[in-house]
């Protein structure tokens, strides 16, 4: 117990001593209890010491136990410098069963694989005779050589190795020639639409075995067999290729004359192309099956009966394609083959209809082209006419006396009024380019600008005109308004007062009934006043204006002047003020 005093124990011990003293035991009981303390402890170390030893002797089992299949694998395999033992007196029986348990473990994985390829070379020897012999001949190849487990030695792997690349040397020349030959089958069959499993199992079974470990025979029988079966097919195709181009031929006609649409055309797409490619180029599966034939030859038969019921619908909808074109870029449609002609032509039997046909082709061709070359042109009067729209928001704008309170959307209108007086100063630009861009493309082609069947440069002309004649009522108005502020000086410097609110209300409506003529004389002629705002400010008449007064130039469909321009309703020189009465002509000045 003495041991014990620097340890746990001895810590424990002293504990137990000194309540024994302060309990007052006995050194009887004290000795005793200390004998049965010892003996415990002896039984605890004796269990501990046999677990030991059953341990030692279980590993010195292992280690003998793999060591002995090592040496067998090793004798299998043929390996004699994979494992060399250790002096055991300097090991401990973990570390070799440690150091020995690796080398094992490779082992058996090295005889796994070895056992694996020596069944792969053999299943392949095997597979090669059978596939070179005759289907006669095939009881001759059943015996098989078993794997022998005791000699996986690698002198006898490479003496099944050469024996396999015999074989295959063998094989190599037939197979090529029996896949080549079975790819061009499946191609006729495919572009046919023969069944590829049906023609080569006539041949031979195996060359339709897709299922893995299946081979193909490739005797001398199946080559002929082959080959003959491709002479079939290839006189088969040359037949139907034929017959499909005759076909063909008569549904792109009434294609054509039906005007059919893209939808009814695309099931035949692969079809066509059977036209322009040689047979040895037509590959597409299916093209040339028996079923494309029957469904090409009964959309011929259905298209010849619908041919002479439809084509008053045909010729009407290529005329409504050419009036939509037509409308469009604002150009006249040929009138020769308007609807009601066309179809008194059709009813009558005067004109073939693939002659109808093809004159509206010909002028939906040359709408197309007008239109392309009108182009830049338009985009400019779309932006001319949104232009004087502007104009137009921004004049009442001008004359909304609350367009500065701060109600909702005041912002906005106040940003939109700016922008619209920056694009109403660039319409005068925007006039003369179209102008000068029209007149350049009447010299190119040597005929008008015709919108709507009206000349686009005299509506130009016309509207610059009046814009002109704004301008001057403008500036008259703002002349007035400074003569009659110097009247007005002159009077309060002549009475040495101002006049009273009453006599100068008399004289503003004097004064706003008149306006100068321009005369040295200062003589004044009537203004006209709007009664609602009060305003003498004269309207310019935008394009939009001009709706019913240039009808002659614009004809009866769709005008330029209808929706976008706002001309007057009299003549050019008329206009109308902001008090809604007739003002007279102005002059040019």
């Amino acid at each position: 117990m003495v041991g014990m005093e620097g340890t746990g124990c001895g810590a424990l011990l002293r504990e137990l001593q000194q309540i024994w003293t302060e309990v007052g035991e006995s050194e009887g009981e004290k000795s005793k209890v200390l004998s049965e303390i010892e003996r415990e402890c002896l039984e605890v170390y004796r269990r501990k010491v046999d677990n030991a030893n059953r341990t030692r002797v279980q590993l010195h089992q292992s280690v003998a136990t793999k060591e002995a299949e090592v040496a067998l694998l090793m004798a299998t395999l043929g390996e004699h410098k994979l494992y060399l033992k250790k002096d055991k007196s300097y090991v401990s029986l973990r570390e070799q069963l440690a150091a020995v348990a690796p080398v094992l473990d490779n082992l058996k994985c090295k005889k796994e694989e070895r056992i694996k390829q020596y069944y792969d070379i053999q299943s392949q020897i095997e597979k090669i005779r059978s596939e070179l012999s005759e289907p006669n001949d095939q009881g001759d190849n059943a015996n098989s050589t078993a794997a022998d487990e005791h000699d996986l030695s690698t002198r006898k792997l490479n003496s099944l190795q050469a024996q396999l690349r015999a074989l295959q040397k063998d094989k190599s020349d037939r197979l090529q020639r029996v896949l080549g030959y079975v790819n061009e089958v499946h191609s006729l069959c495919g572009v046919l639409g023969i069944d590829f499993g049906k023609t080569v199992n006539g041949v031979h079974p195996s060359l339709h075995q897709n299922g893995v470990g299946q081979s193909r025979n490739i005797s001398n029988s199946t080559l002929e067999g082959l080959a003959s079966t491709i002479s079939n097919l290839k006189a088969e195709r040359k037949s139907r290729i034929d017959k499909m181009r005759d076909t063909m031929e008569s549904l792109c006609q009434l294609w054509k004359i039906m005007d059919s649409s893209e939808e009814e055309k695309r099931q035949f797409s692969k079809v066509i192309s059977i036209l322009i490619t040689p047979e040895e180029g037509i590959t597409s599966c299916g093209v040339l099956s028996q079923e494309t034939i029957e469904k090409m030859e009964a959309e011929v038969e259905r298209l010849t009966e619908l041919k002479t019921s439809r084509l008053k619908e045909i010729v009407l909808k290529r005329r409504t394609e050419l009036e939509d074109i037509c409308k469009n870029a604002h150009i006249e449609p040929d009138l020769s083959t308007a609807p009601e002609q066309t179809n008194t032509l059709i009813d009558s039997g005067t004109i073939d209809p693939s002659e109808l046909l093809a004159n509206i082709e010909s002028q939906i061709l040359k709408a197309k082209e007008e239109s392309l070359s009108r182009k830049d042109i338009m985009e400019r009067i779309n932006k001319w006419i949104a232009a004087c729209d502007e104009e137009a928001w921004l004049e009442e704008y001008n004359q909304d006396s609350k367009r500065y309170s701060s109600g909702r959307g005041a912002h906005v209108n106040l940003k939109r009024a700016e922008k619209a007086r920056i694009l109403v100063t660039k319409i005068p630009a925007m006039v003369e380019n179209l102008i000068n861009r029209t007149f350049a493309w009447e010299n190119a082609r040597n005929k008008p600008f015709l919108y709507d069947g009206g000349r686009l440069v005299s509506v130009l002309e016309e509207y610059r005109l009046n814009r002109y004649q704004k301008e001057e009522e403008k500036r008259r108005y703002r002349d007035q308004k400074k003569l009659e502020s110097i009247l007005l000086a002159e009077k309060e410097a002549m009475f040495g007062s101002k006049p009273s609110p009453k006599r100068t209300s008399s004289m503003t409506r004097k004064t706003n009934g008149y306006r100068s003529n321009g005369s040295s004389n200062g003589l004044m002629t009537p203004t006209p006043r709007r009664s609602s705002l009060g305003s003498a400010t004269p309207e310019l008449s935008t394009p939009k204006s001009y709706s019913s007064r240039y009808n002659r130039y614009f004809g009866d469909s769709r005008r330029l002047s209808v929706s976008q321009l706002n001309f007057g309703d009299d003549s050019l020189s008329t206009f109308t003020s902001i008090s809604g009465s007739e003002p007279e002509s102005p002059s040019m000045g």
